[in-house]
């Protein structure tokens, strides 16, 4: 008896170790929120509950995978992390000092990561971002230097990499500082690269293209190069993440039929933006890279058996608390917001032009009115009607403060405007950087098992390598 259950429990230890063999992923996709954490998706989620009036949770896509993990973010100096070194982290499995991209924490010894490791085993390689692709997210997967801010090296050293795809909004600085030689778009022309600035344009080339380097418009790039627009203040004609992540898995698919599947890297990265400066608008930003995210689920539903999505952030950002001041929370409010707090400080600027010496408080109140929902959709106290009268007239006065965080600047008038919003909304800021929070890390498809628990945020490559039998080096 006892032998006969022995031989059965290693019939079906045999199976299993089978089973994995055969579930190797080709094909794996790994998306990186910048900024997101538990509470961020929480707060999507529950906001597009509130949208269909009820208290709980409308889902999205990637929060559904089967497998999920908590994952701990401090870098390897400092409790917590900035994104260069927690981009390092989710690439290559090593901790580094904050600043740092592809290098230890001593500034220099370059490491290895999860690009490397795909491209030495046959599979192409893409690596996109809604913000510049020189920024430290995408950075991490090609560039190895001692600060993030060395755009222009950065810049080269994308240029001169390996990998097959590309895109973002623009390079940061693409001209030589030093030389006055060629830029990096004609560098990267010489290395072979196909540059297209539009999702049509990418349509039409990308069949003759060898590598590819997808981003803006130039006319979207005079205006911002350093990233794409804000979900909620994009035109029908500004280039999306999920465009983007469309873009890439169509040629990395087209390309690794001359190679062994594919590895993309995906960044949300201005969910960071808007919680650094404390604006409702991280909700579409983090809705629109699930719909990136969705356009990953559609090829998984085609490959389940070679596919792996996994889904994760480098840290959170802004400390975000759903609740204050009793039980309750109101999230569908963030419906009523219909530009980012960016957007907001150049429209008063732009009224301000337009009236001139009759710009006035009434112009203000009717453009908060149409724009926020204050007053209409938001019921607003007296107290905070007339804190948003003041901030006006002390601007006016010319005695107007005004707050700078990571990414912008916004006078009193438009900081007023998102802390009411806040208030309305009932959620709380502990930070204007990061905080040390968990995140979360979602996974489904081949070897997304291996996604459950408590994980470091340097487990995440090495189990993505598990996963597909990538060496790492």
């Amino acid at each position: 008896m006892m032998k006969n259950r022995m031989l059965t429990l290693l019939a079906l230890l045999f199976v299993t170790v089978a089973l994995m063999a055969q579930s190797k992923a080709k094909y794996v996709f790994y998306f990186i929120g910048d900024g997101m954490g538990v509470n961020q998706v929480n707060a999507a989620e529950t906001f597009l509950g509130a949208q269909q009036g009820r208290i709980g949770i409308s889902e999205l896509c990637f929060p559904s995978f089967p497998y999920c993990a908590l994952v701990n973010t401090q870098s390897a100096t400092n409790g917590v992390t900035d994104s260069a070194a927690g981009g390092t982290a989710l690439a290559s499995g090593n901790k580094t000092k904050n600043g740092c991209l592809g290098v230890l924490k001593d500034q220099t010894t370059p490491v290895t990561c999860l690009a490397d490791w795909a491209r030495e085993a046959g599979a192409a390689v893409g690596i996109a971002t809604s913000v510049s692709v020189d920024h430290a997210t995408p950075a991490a997967f090609y560039a190895h230097v001692g600060s993030r801010g060395d755009y222009y090296q950065i810049g080269k050293m994308l240029v001169e990499s390996a990998n097959d795809f590309y895109a973002g909004s623009d390079f940061i600085k693409p001209e030589d500082p030093g030389q006055g030689g060629p830029n990096l778009y004609q560098q990267a022309k010489d290395k072979g690269f196909t540059i297209v600035r539009s999702y049509k344009e990418y349509q039409k080339k990308a069949a003759e293209a060898d590598r590819i380097i997808l981003l803006q418009s130039e006319e979207a790039s005079r205006r911002d190069r350093y990233s794409l627009p804000y979900a909620i203040d994009r035109s029908k004609h500004d280039l999306t993440l999920p465009d983007i992540t469309r873009a890439a898995t169509h040629f990395l698919n087209q390309k690794q039929k001359e190679k062994n599947g594919f590895f993309l890297m995906v960044e949300g990265g201005k969910i960071d933006w808007t919680c650094h400066s404390h604006d409702l608008a991280f909700i579409p930003e983090l809705i629109d890279m699930d719909d990136a995210v969705r356009v990953a689920y559609e090829f998984y539903q085609q490959h389940p058996d070679e596919t792996l999505i996994v889904v994760t952030a480098d840290h959170e950002t802004g400390g975000l608390v759903l609740g204050r001041k009793g039980y309750n929370l109101n999230l569908a409010m963030a419906g009523a917001q219909q530009m980012s707090i960016e957007k907001l400080g150049k429209e008063l600027h732009r009224l301000h032009e337009r009236y001139g010496k009759n710009y006035s408080w009434k112009q203000v109140k009717a453009f908060l009115t149409d724009h926020f929902g204050f007053w209409t959709k938001l019921s607003l106290s007296d107290q905070q009607t007339d804190r948003l009268k003041t901030a006006f007239d002390r601007i006016m006065s010319g005695k107007g403060s005004s707050t700078e965080t990571l990414y912008q600047k916004d006078d009193e008038l438009a900081v007023t405007v998102k802390e009411i919003l806040s208030e309305c909304a009932m959620i709380g800021w502990q930070t204007f950087d990061h905080s040390n929070g968990y995140v979360p890390c979602f996974a489904i498809g081949a070897g997304a098992e291996r996604f459950h628990g408590r994980i470091d945020n340097t487990e995440i490559p090495k189990r993505i390598a598990e996963a597909t039998g990538w060496t790492i080096q």
